[in-house]
């Protein structure tokens, strides 16, 4: 039977410096030469990832925490929030002072300019600032939506917005998902297509956003930088992207 591992990108395939080891890449082509298959489960949108599909070869991967799902280069299931009820949360953040960002397949969009929550939580995804447009979710599909404000203003949109999820991803930055929407999701619409057990499917995050993933699927991995919840429900804990913990932690489940 047929076994897949999903990689999450930032802090997990990807090291401090934006870049996937060395030793990362030549453990996942050999688990694909073991016969994995290999996908990407990411809160990145696809044009974000071009570079890490190109790199690894992959065509199968979902994207925007599972709002946006790709089978053999083939789209097969997407998401996002009810213009309505993003509406909503546009003008409650906008009397607050806290901006979004729009996100589709192929671009970002503000907004608003020149925003410091925005300019230091996309210069961490290594992303110019986005073009301005702040009515484009009413004629465009958007994925997912990223709303800028810290960490104590929070608890104020989940109690006001019981009908979404808000993922945190950055001190300064949340992903605006459906109540039902995660990684976990993309992966069951994948396996659903491949006809693969979740009981075959091994995970590998660090972030909030990795959390559901890790719980689903047959052995969740938490790098040994990734957020202490993630940890916390993980199977297994990796040592340190940095110090090439995703090769290390392949051999030991005896995967390569």
């Amino acid at each position: 039977m047929t076994k897949i591992l999903f990689f999450d990108i930032d802090g997990t395939l990807y090291n401090s410096e934006k870049k996937i080891p060395q030793s990362s890449k030549e453990a996942i082509l050999q688990a694909r030469a073991n016969g994995y298959e290999i996908a990407i489960a990411t809160g990145r949108a696809p044009f974000m990832i071009q570079q890490v599909i190109e790199e690894l070869e992959i065509d199968t991967y979902v994207t925007f925490n599972g709002q946006y799902v790709v089978f053999k280069g083939e789209v097969i299931f997407t998401d996002g929030v009810p213009k309505h009820q993003l509406s909503e949360i546009i003008h409650f953040g906008h009397e607050r002072n806290h901006p979004v960002v729009f996100i589709d397949d192929k671009k970002m969009i503000a907004s608003v300019e020149e925003d410091s929550f925005i300019l230091e939580s996309l210069h961490t995804l290594k992303h110019p600032y986005p073009v301005i447009d702040p009515l484009f979710y009413e004629e465009n599909n958007v994925y997912q939506t990223l709303i800028f404000m810290e960490e104590n203003d929070e608890p104020l949109y989940v109690e006001r917005f019981p009908e979404v999820k808000f993922v945190r991803w950055h001190p300064y930055s949340c992903d605006i998902l459906p109540k039902d929407g995660s990684k976990a999701r993309g992966i069951q619409k994948l396996l659903q297509k491949m006809n693969i057990p979740i009981s075959n499917v091994y995970a590998f995050g660090d972030g909030l956003n990795d959390i559901e993933m890790l719980q689903a699927v047959g052995v969740g991995v938490a790098m040994g930088n990734a957020h202490e919840k993630t940890k916390a429900v993980a199977d297994v804990i990796a040592d340190h992207v940095d110090e090439d913990g995703l090769a290390k932690i392949l051999k030991d489940l005896k995967i390569i």
